[in-house]
């Protein structure tokens, strides 16, 4: 059967061997007459086949235009000359014997984006043909007006037309869920190892001390299931300010799935809840939530709905910040595009229409963003229950439930909101975002929260949000603000209830430097609950002249007047390929008596500045660099140096720094410093040397570690 369908394709392709039967009977008599019938048929002569009559295969099918007989085969199906999908398709004949109609049901129909509500059952004619399903195998054009099938047997490709108000939108990037995968079934084994040799001098504190770390990331992949650990190994001798140590640490460990109906993720062990509404906290439970990821890349983040109209088929295309982002055809009409790539801080869009005259329409679209804002239709959602975990040991590992849920509306509104229960604590959160166009993006929520400290007294308080958001493209400018006021003193969250004790703080060793001095870290006191917290953000474009930068936040407390506060500041200008910046900061803590402040400069001329464009040198990737810093209390240091990339594929950086430091609290002197860093196959290696007065210093980051990665099969 296959060699006759080749050869009888090769004859309709060519013409060679077929003649009409009134043709042959034409020659028989002489060319006596040239008229024939329009009705007439092609015949193909069997005995091309086989000269035996008997073993003849009945042809009568094929004569009347079908390529292929009646079954199931494996195709590609294009929904107007998109590719969507490869099933296999089960084929029946016409009524005419003269064609193939492929069975369809309405779940494929629908699965390709094609709207239940349009899909016109034939039952009649089903039943006619006997088939289970009473729609699948009934013609297209019978249950959707205008709309057509062709099949080409030889590349095996179902295409289907369907007129465009049949289709739902289908968000660029989609791909069907029938061709999602899980991956293959693996074991999985990342690294991360440091480590450094000190050598000090000095006669007050003189001695070597070593210090290494390992952090494991393990992983098998089973099926659906992911199962991933983390554990770290740390190792510290020689110090004389600490005793030698040798210990590992379990840090979490959890197993995770898909959810394809829900697109969603299912958690089941060590992680943490989403920090959209409440503060994100470390917990051994259960998680699920909805993820983007199972969502086209057009569909991740918020942006606008565009609506416009179109006098004729129109090529419509979208900036943003003066790059094309967007560009599409659409038919005469209102138009509707919702699957435009979001930008972190929003950005207004121009929307360029135009027509197939040659006429331009442009209208501009603002466009703000703030972090809680949802696409119109989408819903986020996250639920997680299970013990609250901590490494701090000032806390205990209450149990709690938290949900939270958001949902885009129509004319960018998203309400949100959230509850956290625990046995000594409750919150309720409610809250509203909004893109308000050329005024920018703002978000506002109230939390309401009963708690129960350690000293057993109850506390009620409120908690009250704001955020805005503004881009402003033409002077190149983005202001993002985020107020938080607390409004009542009985204000606390989860966090705060889980301590076992009103006030206290955690003691951190040195790690292995004999100039490192104890920390004191998890400073806390309940007595002193956050009243009110500021922050503002601001960066500015300035041309061709390079950016700059300012930001400042502000944390204050009840009963009492000291806060913590953070600023700053920062302006890069280059000149050419030079490139210069001057860095401030400020940070005070309501725990700590000192203020820090630094100031930074830097300088980069990289060497291709005085080289010839075509220069070969191997050099033509390295950079002179020279960088001042000082604390404001009289102690500066000063490093000047070369670094760059070396190798082919410059995978092979350096870098190299002289300098010294004087003044202030810190210990005066010269210091210098190298490094080597090899990019492979099997990781990153870094290796390098410092020295600074009477201490020097040999460390080491990712050495290679030769280990297997089974697969499970």
């Amino acid at each position: 059967m296959t060699a006759f369908r080749a050869a009888f394709k090769a004859y309709r392709m060519h013409q060679v061997l077929i003649m009409p039967r009134f043709a042959r009977l034409t020659i028989a008599l002489g060319l006596a007459t040239a008229v024939f019938p329009v009705d007439a048929e092609y015949y193909f002569n069997p005995r091309f086949l086989s000269n035996d009559l008997a073993e003849s295969v009945d042809l009568s099918a094929f004569t009347k235009g079908r390529e292929a007989p009646p079954g199931t085969y494996r195709v590609d199906i294009y929904l107007n000359d998109e590719f969507m999908t490869s099933r296999d398709i089960t084929f029946i004949a016409d009524d005419n014997n003269a064609e193939l109609i492929p069975c369809l049901s309405t779940d494929l129909l629908v699965s390709l984006g094609i709207k239940k509500s349009a899909l016109l059952d034939n039952k009649e004619h089903s039943a006619e043909k006997h088939v289970p399903d009473n729609s699948a195998c009934t013609p297209l054009q019978d249950r959707l007006a205008d709309a057509s099938t062709e099949f080409d047997v030889g590349q095996q490709h179902l295409s289907l037309s369907v007129p465009q108000i049949y289709v739902g939108r289908m968000a660029r990037g989609y791909v069907s869920p029938d061709l999602w995968e899980e991956g293959i079934n693996a074991g999985l084994l990342n690294y991360s190892f440091n480590g450094n040799s000190i050598n000090n001098r000095s006669n007050h504190n003189a001695g070597k001390s070593n210090y290494a770390y390992l952090n494991l990331q393990s992983g098998i992949n089973i099926g659906s299931w992911r199962l991933r650990d983390n554990s770290t190994w740390s190792y510290n001798s020689g110090s004389s300010n600490s005793s030698d140590s040798n210990k590992w640490q379990h840090i979490n460990t959890s197993a995770e799935r898909d959810i394809i109906p829900l697109r969603s993720r299912l958690t089941v062990g060590d992680s943490y809840t989403d920090g959209d509404i409440f503060d994100s906290v470390n917990f051994r439970g259960l998680k699920i939530n909805s993820t983007e990821a199972m969502l086209p890349d057009s569909q991740h983040g918020f942006a606008p709905v565009i609506h416009g109209i179109a006098r004729e088929t129109a090529q419509v295309s979208v900036k943003q910040n003066g790059y094309d982002v967007y560009q599409t055809t659409v038919p005469p009409g209102p138009f509707t595009i919702d699957d435009i790539n979001s930008a972190a801080n929003g950005g207004d869009l121009q929307v360029t229409i135009k027509e197939a005259d040659g006429s331009i329409q442009t209208l501009y679209v603002p466009y703000s963003s703030v972090p809680v804002l949802q696409r119109a239709g989408y819903t986020r959602y996250a639920l997680a229950m299970g013990e609250y975990r901590s490494g701090n040991n000032l806390q205990s590992s209450p149990k709690f439930i938290q949900g939270s849920l958001m949902h885009g509306l129509e004319g960018n509104w998203t309400p949100y909101g959230g509850m956290q229960i625990a046995e000594d604590y409750q919150a309720f959160n409610l809250g509203i975002g909004k893109d308000l166009g050329l005024f920018g993006a703002f978000s506002f929520d109230i939390t309401q929260a009963n708690t129960t400290l350690a000293d057993g007294t109850r506390h009620s308080g409120q908690s009250v949000k704001s955020v805005y958001s503004k881009s402003f493209y033409q002077t190149g400018t983005n202001i993002q603000v985020a107020g938080y006021r607390y409004s009542t003193q009985g204000f606390y969250n989860l966090s705060d209830s889980a301590y076992s004790r009103m006030s206290g703080y955690t003691v951190k060793p040195p790690t292995g430097d004999t100039n490192e001095q104890t920390q004191f870290i998890d400073y806390f006191n309940l007595f002193y609950s956050k009243r009110g917290q500021e922050q503002i953000s601001i960066s500015q474009q300035l041309g061709n002249y390079g950016t700059t930068f300012f930001s400042a936040s502000r944390q204050s407390y009840w009963n009492t007047s000291r806060s913590d506060q953070q600023i700053s500041f920062g302006l890069n200008l280059p000149f050419g390929d030079i490139t210069t910046s001057l860095n401030y900061s400020y940070s005070n803590n309501i725990w700590q008596n000192d203020r820090d402040h630094l100031l930074a400069f830097t300088l980069n001329v990289p060497f291709s500045h005085w080289m010839r464009t075509d220069s070969q040198s191997a050099f033509r990737n390295s950079n002179a660099s020279y960088s001042m810093s000082n604390d404001l209390k009289g102690g500066m240091t000063n490093l000047s140096g070369v670094y760059g990339t070396l190798l082919p594929d410059n995978n092979l950086n350096y870098s190299v720094q002289v300098g010294n430091t004087h003044g202030g609290n810190t210990s005066s002197g010269t210091s210098g410093y190298s490094s080597l860093n090899y990019r492979g196959a099997y990781g990153n290696t870094n290796v390098g040397y410092s020295r600074s007065g009477d201490s020097s210093q040999i460390y080491y980051v990712d050495l290679p570690l030769y280990f297997q990665t089974s697969v499970i099969t």
